[in-house]
């Protein structure tokens, strides 16, 4: 069977509220919704930038007009060791449960160290490391497992990695190896634990990720030739990995030009036409909710990659990204009862 999971993050429901006006109540209430919406592993809900919030946990980390700068090599604070929205999680996990009707499974997404490092001035390759080495720690500091919830699942985020041209990951090139270490380091902390692993990638193109032992999972975007290439079925089997299949658009701009481009041409610029649409949107002129993609396509991106790599190397599917990005909280949502209702049809259909 194939299992729901989704990336992570969400808009807010009332866009000109803060989140640290309700925050524990946005946590608990957007756990329950995704649960609600069908999503089986549900990422505790996101409505931090997910850079920020990790790298704010560190010791020696400065934040200067340029980017970051370690002063020393970095630790986790030890009054910052939690997080935040996975503890509130925790201390609310008789309620929750008792809302969901049963125990609740949580997947904890971490930034990875590439991306992480991305945001610093001048970093060397020895900063994946470091990274790594106190991400490591929070996977630790954040697996429990007790009577109504348990963390079960890590993925770690890693969407700059090969997006740039870095020097540091040249063919082989130092950097390669310590990039894996760092990988392995982090992942190695929850495999040990019992915990699922993936990786969240944007661009698979350098397949540095087929090398970590303790990875189970992979995860691209809906359009990236990996879902589709014989190179990966291969490697799925060389290194008894697994695909999280990413059947749901969730880049809201590209949801709208798609949309347009349904609808006969006329002379008026693609991006004028998109902007006008958003407008309408928060004017409250256009229901958001057209443009969400349908189940059908959903469950056809599905079996197209059940097919590509066979039922046994497809175990999860879910939207290919986060959906902050979406108009509004309820759309959002929506998008997340039709992923869980195409993966429940292809299911039906698997058996």
């Amino acid at each position: 069977m194939i299992v729901s999971y989704d990336v992570g993050s969400l808009p807010l429901q009332k866009p000109s509220e803060t989140l640290s006006e309700r925050f524990r109540e946005r946590i608990i209430q957007g756990f329950i919704d995704k649960v609600k919406a069908g999503i089986e592993i549900p990422n505790y809900p996101q409505y931090r930038d997910m850079n920020e919030m990790f790298l704010e946990m560190m010791d020696g980390v400065v934040k200067t007009r340029d980017g970051y700068r370690l002063e020393k090599k970095p630790t986790l604070k030890p009054y910052s060791k939690r997080i935040a929205e996975i503890e509130v999680l925790r201390l609310n996990s008789k309620k929750i449960s008792e809302k969901i009707g049963g125990k609740a499974r949580i997947k904890m997404c971490v930034t990875g160290p590439y991306t992480l490092s991305s945001l610093f001035t001048y970093p060397d390759s020895d900063i994946f490391l470091f990274l790594a080495e106190v991400m490591a720690e929070v996977v630790r500091e954040n697996v429990f497992r007790e009577k109504n919830v348990e963390v079960c699942f890590l993925s770690l985020d890693e969407p700059v990695f090969g997006m740039v041209d870095d020097p540091r990951l040249d063919f082989s090139s130092e950097g390669r190896e310590i990039l894996v270490k760092a990988w392995e380091t982090i992942f190695y902390q929850a495999k040990s634990r019992g915990l699922t692993t993936s990786i969240h990638l944007h661009n698979t193109t350098l397949n540095l990720f087929w090398q970590v032992s303790s990875l189970d999972v992979v995860e691209s975007h809906v359009d990236d030739p990996f879902y589709s290439s014989n190179q990966t079925k291969k490697a799925l089997e060389e290194t008894d990995k697994f695909v999280k299949a990413s059947i749901s658009i969730t880049n809201f701009d590209t949801l709208i030009r798609k949309k347009i481009m349904d609808n006969p041409p006329t002379k008026v610029p693609i991006e004028q036409k998109i902007g006008e649409i958003w407008k309408k949107i928060k004017n409250g002129e256009l229901d958001p909710h057209i443009f969400i993609e349908e189940v059908s396509l959903m469950e056809e991106r599905l079996i197209k990659t059940v097919k590509s790599f066979g039922a046994g190397r497809v175990i999860y599917a879910g939207p290919e990204c986060g959906l902050r990005g979406f108009p509004s909280y309820n759309c959002a949502i929506e998008c997340l009862r039709r992923v869980s209702q195409a993966i429940k049809n292809v299911n039906r259909q698997l058996t």
